[in-house]
């Protein structure tokens, strides 16, 4: 939200600059984007008022104007087609210095004298004047100097707000803040009853009254919208972000900015019947005044008359019933709305409005009538007419309820961890507006009735937190919590997560924590087989599909680094991916899953290092180091037919019948596609199955000696060496101490369809010692097995 400084110090005005002021909002929970000067800077333009204004003799786009100061008439040409009679305007005198630094002289245009200049808004920076010269409305004094006048010595602050801060989206939300933080008094806003004039009303009917409780209505008969908006109005509006359009929606706008009540106003003549405020009903269709056409969803709270929908609730008003040029009387209208009902409104028709953004985050449901009086009293100075009564239309009993909550001293002084005043939180809460009894007994607390307008405050913390942000958290006290810190119990069977990220962060890898939601290009390059889900209000394009892989980000990851010439990276994640699991009912299933990337040198720049490129077997190896410490000593490998990774060079990872992961090259399609300018591997791993580990068991180390036998087998070229380790295992049992593959050869002397392997078997009995006839003969159990089952023969 944008404000005036210059607005907010008619609430309340601290004796502290711009800097103090907008660091203290910052540091109370109102942060502060950005502020910025009003106008830009110039000098010796005053308020001139035209007198008369004749053609240009040689050119027919001049005009020749006389022009009074407050102390002199002056002739100035002038090409605006707006200038006219009676009119004031910004008058550059002679020597006056413009924004863009041009400094006004006498001129002589096409033979006739001009002794300075009329200003548009655009030329003095403060606004586009795309209508001509800017024209001042309203009481000003001809020769008073211009930034007096509109007060432009000011700035323009941008605050940003937390969802739960409705209440500070208005001038008068942020002057009570203003006057908690800094002990100053703040002033009421000028709110007082306008009597009705005529009688005239318009019914309204609640039909859905727990969605809006309050609907108020006021007839304003024999506007004048022939009139403009007064420049102070038009100044008030332009400096918190919104335009002028015309004295109607701006006098809405204006309470809206002032008081956070949003308003609007239709025109009487269109209405039929009665106002109904109900939930549409599928299908029904409404222009809104943006034009746009929009076919209503069920259940869409709306505004109505007889003739169908009128507006969408607490969103934008509709073309049909807008006020206009033409339009006589009005009705004016100031509703309460449940933000429940409001919530999401906006968004699923996309809109955005200053309007719904108030009402999302809860309005004050006492503050209607207060701003239906400011309303009115500004339009009658504005447009005149004529007001009928206020009508309230209500249901009670789904009005909010005003709460009390307690406070306990010693639980705040726990929690801000030092001894605070009591007197001193009670004028806080006093204040915030807040109603608060303290009950001083063994235990001091506080009998806190919280205000209509802080919908956030609902429990003790909540007043703790009140507290402590007002009093200033840079206020409390620095100091070492004393605690006595218990071991707790680890269970066996679960290596905690922690460990899990300090072995990867050990083996070079960084953690990197990346959005759930991703593009659905990468979607469908990185996870083909899966559905992605997709969001019903993503923030964009790119974000607008659930995760099934921690790959997409990590990749994209990888890629921001390699394009900020980072030579080597590593990568890691652990995190929650959303899956759709088929098979009868579709089932959300939500995994968690580690994930790594490695891309670039094996080693950090170095003299003794090289410049090596990482492979499969760098990536194997870590995979291998994390499931070791997660307790899956004994893994196997298969090879994969993942389309996403390397046909050659992936592999998924098994402990028994259990999938633990997958692990490889990144497909060189792939590869090329994301530009990650050289190979990628990556690996992901299920923390469920990964952290599950087995139960270590005891096994005595045998009192006898090993022998170590080598042995070089000739294999078709496509079977795996974990083929041949299963294979042995089976055949020699206990025997079998250590299985080790030492070595694979192609190439002279061997079929172009075969490979030698070369294994080491390491025997050892529990008993006894093995004698050669023993070893001998396990050695030959062992080939026999290799010759039957995988076709070997030795070489």
């Amino acid at each position: 939200m944008k404000i005036s400084e210059a607005w907010l110090r008619e609430f309340a005005d601290p004796a502290v600059g711009t800097d103090e002021l907008v660091e203290r909002w910052t540091m109370a929970g109102l942060k502060v984007e950005s502020v910025e000067p009003v106008a830009a800077a110039f000098d010796g333009v005053v308020v001139g008022q035209v007198r008369a204004v004749a053609g240009h003799p040689d050119a027919g786009k001049l005009s020749v104007c006389r022009v009074w100061d407050g102390a002199a008439e002056h002739q100035v040409v002038c090409g605006a087609p707006n200038v006219r009679v009676g009119m004031n305007v910004a008058f550059a005198r002679i020597g006056a210095q413009l924004p863009a630094g041009q400094r006004i002289g006498q001129a002589n245009l096409r033979g006739v004298e001009s002794s300075g200049m009329l200003c548009s808004a655009a030329e003095l920076g403060i606004g586009d004047g795309v209508d001509g010269i800017l024209e001042l409305i309203g009481g000003y004094r001809p020769g008073a100097g211009l930034r007096e006048a509109l007060l432009l010595d000011d700035v323009s602050v941008d605050v940003e707000l937390t969802p739960n801060r409705g209440d500070c989206l208005s001038v008068r939300g942020i002057a009570r803040e203003t006057g908690v933080l800094f002990g100053v008094n703040v002033q009421q806003a000028n709110c007082v009853c306008v009597p009705g004039v005529v009688s005239d009303t318009f019914p309204v009917r609640l039909e859905d009254a727990a969605a809006c409780p309050r609907y108020l209505g006021r007839v304003i008969r024999d506007v004048d919208l022939g009139m403009r908006t007064p420049t102070w109005m038009q100044e008030r509006l332009r400096r918190s972000g919104l335009r002028s359009i015309d004295p109607v929606v701006d006098v809405t706008n204006y309470v809206m900015l002032e008081l956070g009540q949003p308003m609007h106003a239709f025109d009487l003549a269109v209405l039929q019947q009665e106002i109904v405020v109900r939930k549409a009903r599928a299908g029904e269709k409404l222009v809104l005044l943006d034009g746009r056409d929009v076919i209503l969803e069920g259940g869409t709270l709306l505004i109505a008359d007889a003739s169908g929908p009128i507006a969408i609730a607490g969103v934008m008003g509709g073309e049909r019933s807008g006020i206009s040029a033409t339009s006589k009387n009005i009705f004016l209208e100031c509703a309460f709305f449940d933000p429940n009902a409001i919530a999401g409104t906006a968004r699923r028709y996309g809109l955005q409005t200053d309007a719904s953004q108030r009402f999302e985050r809860g309005v004050d449901h006492g503050l209607q009538f207060a701003a239906m009086e400011r309303a009115t009293a500004l339009l009658i100075e504005i447009v005149g007419g004529k007001p009928g009564p206020v009508v309230d239309t209500a249901s009670p009993a789904h009005l909010p309820e005003q709460g009390t909550i307690t406070l306990r001293h010693a639980r705040l002084d726990l929690y801000v961890g030092e001894p605070t005043d009591a007197d001193e939180v009670t004028r806080t809460f006093e204040r915030l507006e807040f109603q608060p009894r303290l009950e001083r007994t063994d235990a001091d607390l506080w009998s806190v009735t919280v205000p209509s307008h802080r919908f956030d405050i609902e429990r003790e913390v909540d007043l703790i937190e009140e507290v402590c942000r007002v009093r200033g958290y840079h206020r409390i006290g620095v100091r070492m919590p004393l605690t006595r810190l218990e071991l707790g119990r680890i269970p066996l069977d679960v290596t905690p997560r922690g460990t899990l990220k300090r072995l990867l962060a050990d083996l070079g890898y960084q953690e990197a924590v990346t959005y759930s939601f991703i593009d659905p290009t990468m979607a469908d390059l990185l996870d083909p087989a899966a559905a992605a889900i997709a969001l019903t209000n993503p923030m964009s394009q790119d974000m607008s599909v659930m995760r099934t892989t921690v790959w997409p980000g990590l990749l994209k990851t990888l890629i921001a680094n390699t394009s900020r010439q980072q030579s080597r990276v590593r990568l890691f994640e652990v995190g929650r991916c959303f899956r759709i699991r088929q098979g009868g009912a579709a089932e959300l299933t939500q995994p968690v899953l580690v994930g790594g990337v490695l891309w670039g040198t094996r080693l950090p720049e170095g003299w003794a290092n090289g410049n090596a490129a990482v492979d499969f077997f760098d990536l194997k190896g870590d995979v291998d180091r994390v499931l070791e410490q997660s307790g899956h000593g004994s893994v196997r490998y298969q090879a994969a037919t993942d389309p996403t990774l390397h046909p050659g060079q992936s592999a998924t990872v098994w402990d028994g019948e259990v999938c633990l992961g997958r692990l490889g090259r990144l497909h060189p399609e792939l590869e090329h596609r994301l530009d990650t300018k050289g190979p990628v591997f990556v690996f992901e791993l299920d923390e469920v199955a990964l952290l599950a580990r087995r139960h270590p068991a005891h096994q005595p180390i045998s009192r006898y000696p090993s022998v170590r036998r080598d042995l070089s087998l000739v294999l078709d070229v496509d079977i795996p060496a974990a083929a041949v380790q299963v294979c042995v295992e089976r055949s020699l049992g206990t025997a079998l101490a250590n299985f080790r593959l030492f070595d694979v050869y192609h190439g002279e002397g061997i079929d172009s369809n075969k490979k030698s392997v070369a294994v080491g078997l390491t025997l050892q009995d529990q008993s006894r010692t093995l004698t050669d006839t023993d070893i001998n003969a396990l050695v030959d159990a062992a080939v026999s097995a290799l010759e039957k089952d995988l076709g070997a023969r030795r070489r």
